[in-house]
């Protein structure tokens, strides 16, 4: 992480700043999806308030104890570790309709940060509340436990990509889960702006920030995509799918 990044301090819960989850668009990319009109009252009274993050700002950082998990409103978060000898390994990029902070269940400490690459808005849920409330909501429960899955199988996603892909295919996996995401969230799924830079990519990756600009201007000249600084265009996304197999480019 940037020096002048660890210097920011986290915003403390914006007064008054209450967001219902009955009246939000990403419902059905959260944790509310399918709960009655009863079920989701009694979910909105336990969402805490919102929190606003500057750009830059952290939400968390690894050794910070639990308390709750972040439902991403708006923004683009990303999540990192630092590795042993001092290298900040990023971990995983999160956009709105996600959740931050399940790194900390287990352990009730956060192993991770995790930062803003856009002024952006969380919501927070205090865990132990969700846990009673969701013991009593079976749908609830249901669906902490496929979101939980989901950051499962998102990790063995990684680790495939790291383990069997060329940088090319990784590269093409990367772009292809992003438009996937946009898309759901009912943006355009071939033109979007890259919060991250290419090294937070490369490191996302386990690539070179070489290998990643090398791969960027390929594609671009095979006519895959098109490039202007940190906005993408896929111009062709059947011949990019062509790089994976069928199973690839699922990871986040």
């Amino acid at each position: 992480m940037h020096a002048n990044v660890k210097q920011n301090v986290i915003p403390l819960i914006t007064p008054g700043l209450k967001v219902a989850c009955s009246q939000c668009n990403l419902r059905e990319l959260c944790l509310p999806f399918g709960l009655s009109d009863v079920d989701m009252g009694r979910l909105d009274s336990l969402i805490g308030g919102g929190r606003k993050l500057k750009r830059g700002h952290y939400l968390y950082r690894a050794g910070d104890p639990f308390e709750s998990i972040f439902a991403v409103r708006s923004g683009f978060f990303k999540t990192d570790v630092l590795t042993e000898d001092g290298r900040d390994q990023v971990t995983g990029f999160q956009m709105a309709g996600e959740i931050l902070g399940m790194d900390g269940i287990s352990t009730e400490i956060h192993t991770c940060n995790a930062v803003a690459l856009e002024d952006s808005e969380v919501c927070l849920i205090p865990f132990t509340e969700l846990e009673m409330l969701s013991s009593e909501i079976h749908s609830l429960q249901h669906h902490l436990h496929k979101v939980m899955s989901r950051e499962i199988v998102r990790d063995h996603g990684v680790m495939m990509l790291l383990g069997t892909m060329r940088a090319e295919e990784r590269l093409a996996a990367f772009l292809l889960n992003l438009s996937q995401r946009f898309s759901a969230r009912g943006y355009s799924p071939a033109e979007f702006h890259l919060r991250m830079t290419r090294e937070e990519i490369g490191s996302y990756l386990g690539l070179k920030l070489e290998t990643v600009s090398r791969a960027f201007s390929r594609f671009q000249d095979d006519g895959l995509i098109s490039v202007q600084q940190k906005h993408i265009r896929i111009v062709d996304i059947p011949r990019l799918k062509t790089l994976l197999t069928p199973a690839d480019g699922r990871i986040g």
